[in-house]
């Protein structure tokens, strides 16, 4: 019986030092990263303590302003399907998060929601922006309606795109990366050992439509992760199930024209959560898409945005009356 818990254990210290040997990742070249996914419209905005953050400014500058906050482990480029659709008639501001994309690591080690709220409110200011819809996926989602808490007079519509926070969320089969977020020692591991096949099998666990997953999606999920400083920030933030949850009283301050969309077939964000959201929420707008996942701006861009467009179209005419 000693022999063979010996042979177990044996067998499980060879495994983890192959694991270690074929998956360690070391860090990319900041340039060779900003290369590669910067564009003609990317900016470095200087938001003083060492912090740059990555933005994107684009569309008609004189239009109503819509900024939009991607999730976690995710980057701006996660709205470019939005951003094509919506620039001939928004000005669209896409930024990546402290300890995302391009923006790397916050120097001060803060990544809380009101860190980040403070940095959105600073930013939009630096961009000369007064009043904008907010647009927020899962993490950013969470972010979002945090800012129109804190907020509400520079926010004219809210867009809920799966957000985290709602309370007494069940997670039936979460994708591969978030069962290793959970578990502490594995959440560190994974942090240096950071394989391209684990980035894969999230993303595809995330996403109903598989082909739109594309070696050039999983590249910059994967890529973007090994950005100097992202894998630590990634652990210095709360993981998903562990977002402090939205209250019924904090939901019912939200007066601003609300739209929630939300994937059916959602495996990180359960569809469960939408229904709680609409029911907190004073006249939120909800928008159910069958056969689509948890990145639905990204899945079905053009449902989506056709969506925001009609929505963002009544709070305009809304606010002529």
């Amino acid at each position: 019986m000693k022999r063979a818990l010996l042979w177990v254990l044996l067998a499980l210290g060879v495994g983890i030092l192959c694991l270690f040997i074929l998956g360690w990742q070391r860090d990319l070249d900041p340039a060779d990263l900003q290369a590669k996914y910067a564009n003609k419209e990317s900016q470095f905005v200087d938001m003083g303590g060492g912090l740059i953050i990555h933005v994107r400014d684009e569309g008609v500058p004189t239009r109503p302003a819509i900024v939009l906050v991607h999730g976690a482990i995710s980057s701006l480029q996660t709205w470019e399907p939005w951003e094509v659709r919506l620039q001939a008639k928004y000005r669209v501001i896409s930024f990546d998060l402290p300890g995302s994309g391009l923006t790397g690591p916050d120097p001060s080690g803060d990544y809380g929601v009101e860190k980040t709220v403070r940095l959105i409110d600073g930013l939009t200011r630096k961009l000369g922006v007064e009043r904008f819809a907010l647009a927020g996926h899962s993490m950013g989602g969470w972010i979002a309606w945090h800012y129109a808490l804190a907020h509400p007079e520079r926010t004219t519509a809210l867009i809920l795109v799966a957000p985290a926070g709602a309370p007494d969320v069940k997670y039936p089969d979460p994708p591969l990366g978030i069962r290793l977020g959970r578990s502490p020692m594995l959440r560190n591991m994974v942090m240096r050992v950071t394989p391209r096949s684990v980035i894969e099998r999230t993303i595809r666990q995330s996403i109903t439509d598989q082909s739109i997953v594309t070696d050039a999606m999983i590249d910059r999920y994967w890529e973007l992760l090994l950005y100097p400083g992202n894998r630590e920030a990634t652990l210095a933030r709360p993981s998903l199930a562990d977002l402090e949850p939205a209250t019924r009283s904090e939901m019912a301050r939200l007066h601003m024209p609300v739209l929630i969309q939300w994937g059916e077939r959602d495996r990180l964000m359960p569809v469960a959560a939408s229904r709680w959201f609409k029911a907190a929420i004073p006249g939120a707008r909800e928008i159910i898409y069958p056969g689509i996942g948890h990145v639905p701006m990204e899945e079905a861009p053009d449902r989506t945005v056709a969506d925001v467009d009609a929505f963002l179209d009544g709070v305009a005419r809304g606010s002529q009356k």
